[in-house]
């Protein structure tokens, strides 16, 4: 079954098809997704909470994205794999971050790179393209800047700051990206900069009216209990279910019940 490209990806937006995005930072869970139907698999710096058990996503470091993205990569068969480009890997000069996205593709070996910010990454994203390494934006509540948006709220509030969102993406979109995720964003707001777009646009808590939708795994199968943000739909507890599991186990173990003969050798 041939991968999904970025020519996929931007007809989907053409032909008025939802894209399906959802985070993967293993082979099994990327095997389970990918097999589920989802479009696109984003290896996301979240790992850095939702794997790694961090505050926020700046520890993660290129050395853990590309683990993550060879594992997700390995797992998967048709969904497109795109791997985040962590905090400072690109901020720093147009060429680290080229040097950095090359390598998320060349070692990692996922299909496209994403990186945060409008104005302040627009010339990395076009060095990006002109290498031929494809891009998706990331603009709205950008988890990188945490501290300096004072924390995980929402953004585009105000007349000026939804302005100053539709130009960013179009700064993106010009600079080659072939498509921007806008997240916590109001969704008046995302939806003008959808319809403002050739590229598609995927929304983490920007409403219905984007091109697709992208939520955390960990999120969705209630894994991860420490942050649960207004956006997040649980479409499964597995954190609860898998204590239940694991506790029918211990108390089967300390009772001497198992093994039972079923799961012995004679």
């Amino acid at each position: 079954m041939p991968r999904l490209t970025t020519l996929d990806i931007r007809q989907m937006k053409e032909k008025g098809e939802p894209i399906a995005m959802v985070t993967a930072y293993d082979a099994t869970f990327a095997r389970l997704i990918d097999q589920a139907g989802a479009d696109m698999l984003l290896v996301g710096d979240s790992l850095g909470m939702v794997v790694q058990g961090h505050e926020s996503t700046l520890p993660v470091t290129m050395e853990h994205m590309i683990y993550h993205c060879q594992a997700v990569v390995r797992g998967s068969q048709r969904a497109m794999v795109v791997g985040d480009l962590p905090f400072m890997s690109y901020q720093v000069s147009v060429e680290r971050a080229l040097e950095n996205a090359g390598r998320l593709l060349a070692e990692g070996g996922c299909h496209a790179v994403k990186l945060e910010g409008g104005e302040r990454s627009a010339a990395a994203a076009r060095a990006m393209v002109q290498a031929g390494i494809p891009v998706v934006g990331h603009l709205g509540l950008t988890p990188q800047s945490v501290y300096a948006l004072g924390g995980f709220k929402v953004q585009g509030k105000t007349e000026e700051a939804a302005r100053r969102l539709i130009d960013d993406a179009k700064r993106l979109e010009d600079a080659g990206v072939f498509a921007i995720v806008l997240e916590t964003i109001p969704v008046p707001v995302a939806e003008a900069i959808t319809r403002s777009l050739a590229v598609p646009t995927i929304g983490i808590g920007a409403g219905v009216h984007c091109d697709g939708q992208v939520l955390v795994s960990y999120d969705m199968l209630g894994l991860f209990e420490e942050l649960t943000p207004k956006f997040v739909k649980r479409y499964d507890d597995l954190g609860a279910r898998t204590r239940v599991a694991v506790r029918a186990y211990v108390d089967e173990v300390k009772a001497r019940t198992f093994p039972s003969d079923e799961f012995s050798f004679r």
